[in-house]
C-alpha cells in the first residue's frame, strides 16, 4: 500500500529524548527475547517516541521492525508517521497475501488480526525481526502475536499498563516497565492543556456490570436514555460547554442517537457517530467536526483511539466506567494545546473522576503494573461514591439566591444535633424545607416567584434527600421518590404560609 511520504518530520522533545535513552539502555542490558513496556500519557507523543526508536534501532542493529496496531486507521497513522521519520515501510492489510517484496523494506506496520491470520496461513513470513513495537499494548489480542517471535525483544507502548483483562495481567508479559512523564508535569511544561473538570451528582445504583468487569450497555442505554439524565445532560452542556466544540462519549448507540436528537430538536449542531457508519461517511462527519467551530460530536467509543482533533474544547463524559484506560483515553481527546488553547472542560456525568481522582492526578504506575489485582480491587464502588459526593450549588443558580445570608443547610450535622437532642429524625427534613422556604421567600417579589426558584432546588432537594436517607439507613429508591415529592409538596405549602403571614 502506497502512502503519502511528504511529511515533516517532528523533532523530539527534551523528554522523548530522556525516554529513548531509557528504553536503548534497557534494549542492551536486557537479553535477547526481553519484553520491556514504555508508558506515556495520551497526547505526549508515543507514536513519535517509538518512529524515532525504530528508525534508530533499525540503523544500529540492521534487524528489522515489526509495529503492530489494533486498527486498520492506527496503521495508516503509525505508517504516515514512520515515513515522516525516513523508515520506509510496509502496511500489512488484508489485501497483502504474500510479502514477495519483503527484502525491500527493513519495517512493517501491520494490524493483530490480519497479521495473525497470515501467520496461521504460513504465507507470510517476516525474516529477520529484531524488534516488535506493540502500539496500545493493554489490549490482550497482542498475546497471540508473542509466540512468532520468541527471538525479539517486544517493545509494547501504552498510556495505561493495566490490562483490559483482570486475569492476563501485564506482568506476566512483560519484564520491565519504563515510566515517562506524568500528565501534571505535561501540562506544567505546556505540552498538554489543563483539564478543568466539573462533575454532577449521578445514582448509578440502576447499571450493571458484565462479565468484563465494565458496565453493561444495556443497563447504560436504559439509564443514560431516560428524560431526566437526558436533560442533566443539556443543563450541563449548557452551564460549562455552550458555543464550544464538543465531543460526548456515551456506552450504547441507542444513547448516542437520544442525545443527538435531544440537542438537535434544541437547535445545536450536532451529528453522531458509531461503528456502524461507512469510511465515507466516517471521514465527511470528522471533517464537518474540525471545522465547525460549535460543533457537538456525539459517539460510542470509537473516538477513544487513534482521533487526534486537537480543536477539541469540551469532552463529555456521558457514560460511567470501571476501566482506568478508557477514563484516560476519553479525556485525552480534548488535551492537544494550541496556540490559544491551553485548557479544555470535562463534564463528568458517570461519577468517573470520583473513582479513578481527577485526570492530572500523579498515578503509580508501577504499583499498577506489578500489584493489578490490588488496585482493580480497591476501585471505589458507586455506593461509597455517591455517599461522598458534596453538591455545590452552581454560580449562576447562587446569583439568584444574593439576598440571603447563608444559603447552606448541613443535613449530616443537623441529625446529629436532632439525635443529641433526642427529637424524631423527621425533624432534619422539616428544618431543612424551612430554611429553602426561607431563602426562596427572601428573594422572590411575590408567591409565584418564590415557586418557580423553590423547582430550580430541584437537585439539592434531591442531595439533601439522599444524606438522610443515608442518616436513617434507610436508601431505597422508592422510599427516597416519596421523601423528594413530599419534601417539594411541603415547601411549596411553606412558601404559601410565609406569604401568607407577610399580609
Amino acid at each position: 500500500m502506497e502512502v503519502e511520504k511528504k511529511i515533516v518530520k517532528k523533532n523530539l522533545y527534551n523528554y522523548q529524548l530522556e525516554d529513548l535513552k531509557r528504553i536503548f539502555k534497557q534494549l542492551e542490558e536486557l537479553p535477547k527475547g526481553s519484553n520491556i513496556l514504555y508508558q506515556l500519557p495520551t497526547g505526549g507523543g508515543k507514536t513519535v517516541v517509538f518512529s524515532e526508536i525504530t528508525k534508530r534501532y533499525i540503523a544500529q542493529s540492521k534487524k528489522k521492525v515489526v509495529v503492530l496496531t489494533h486498527r486498520i486507521e492506527l496503521s495508516r497513522q503509525t505508517s504516515k508517521m514512520l515515513h515522516g521519520f525516513g523508515v520506509t515501510n510496509k502496511i500489512i492489510s488484508s489485501d497483502v497475501k504474500e510479502l514477495d517484496d519483503q527484502d525491500e523494506f527493513m519495517c512493517f506496520v501491520a494490524m493483530v488480526e490480519t497479521l495473525n491470520n497470515r501467520l496461521q496461513e504460513e504465507k507470510v513470513k517476516i525474516k529477520d525481526i529484531g524488534l516488535v513495537i506493540i502500539d496500545e499494548a493493554h489490549y490482550n489480542s497482542f498475546r497471540k502475536l508473542f509466540k512468532y517471535f520468541e527471538d525479539a525483544t517486544i517493545l509494547g507502548v501504552t498510556a495505561t499498563p493495566l490490562s483490559s483483562n483482570i486475569k492476563l495481567p501485564m506482568k506476566d508479559h512483560y519484564q520491565k516497565l519504563i515510566v515517562g512523564k506524568s500528565i501534571k508535569s505535561l501540562i506544567s511544561e505546556n505540552f498538554l492543556a489543563k483539564a478543568n473538570l466539573y462533575n454532577f451528582d449521578v445514582s448509578l445504583k440502576s447499571l450493571k456490570l458484565g462479565i468484563h468487569g465494565d458496565y453493561t450497555v444495556k443497563s447504560s442505554d436504559e439509564f443514560y436514555g431516560n428524560q431526566s439524565m437526558l436533560g442533566k445532560l443539556m443543563t450541563a452542556y449548557e452551564e460549562v460547554a455552550k458555543g464550544t466544540k464538543t465531543l460526548i462519549f456515551n456506552n450504547g448507540i441507542n444513547t448516542s442517537h437520544y442525545v443527538y436528537e435531544t440537542f438537535r430538536k434544541a437547535g445545536y449542531n450536532v451529528r453522531h457517530l458509531d461503528n456502524r457508519n461507512s469510511a465515507g461517511e466516517r471521514k465527511e462527519i470528522l471533517e464537518w467536526f474540525s471545522t465547525t467551530p460549535d460543533a457537538i460530536l456525539s459517539s460510542v467509543s470509537i473516538l477513544t483511539t487513534g482521533f487526534d482533533e486537537p480543536t477539541v474544547e469540551s469532552i463529555i463524559l456521558n457514560r460511567a466506567t470501571r476501566s482506568l484506560t478508557l477514563y484516560f483515553q476519553m479525556i485525552g481527546r480534548g488535551s492537544r494545546v494550541l496556540p490559544n488553547k491551553s485548557e479544555f472542560n470535562v463534564i463528568d456525568l458517570g461519577n468517573n473522576i470520583a473513582r479513578f481522582g481527577p485526570w492530572d492526578e500523579p498515578v503509580d504506575w508501577q504499583e499498577i503494573f506489578h500489584f493489578p489485582d490490588f488496585y482493580l480491587e480497591n476501585i471505589k464502588n458507586d455506593e461509597e461514591i455517591e455517599r461522598e459526593f458534596v453538591y455545590e450549588m452552581p454560580e449562576e443558580l447562587k446569583a439568584k439566591f444574593s439576598k440571603s445570608q447563608d444559603i447552606h443547610f448541613d443535613i449530616k450535622a443537623e441529625y446529629k444535633k436532632v439525635f443529641a437532642e433526642g427529637g424524631k429524625s423527621k425533624l432534619v427534613l422539616e428544618r431543612s424545607i424551612e430554611q429553602h422556604a426561607q431563602i426562596c421567600v427572601e428573594n422572590s417579589e411575590d408567591v409565584f416567584d418564590a415557586r418557580i426558584l423553590a423547582k430550580e432546588l430541584k437537585e439539592e432537594i434531591a442531595y439533601r434527600v439522599r444524606q438522610y436517607s443515608y442518616c436513617i439507613m434507610n436508601n431505597t429508591k422508592n422510599y427516597k421518590e416519596w421523601l423528594e415529592e413530599d419534601y417539594e409538596r411541603k415547601l411549596r405549602s411553606s412558601i404559601s404560609k410565609k406569604f401568607a403571614q407577610m399580609m
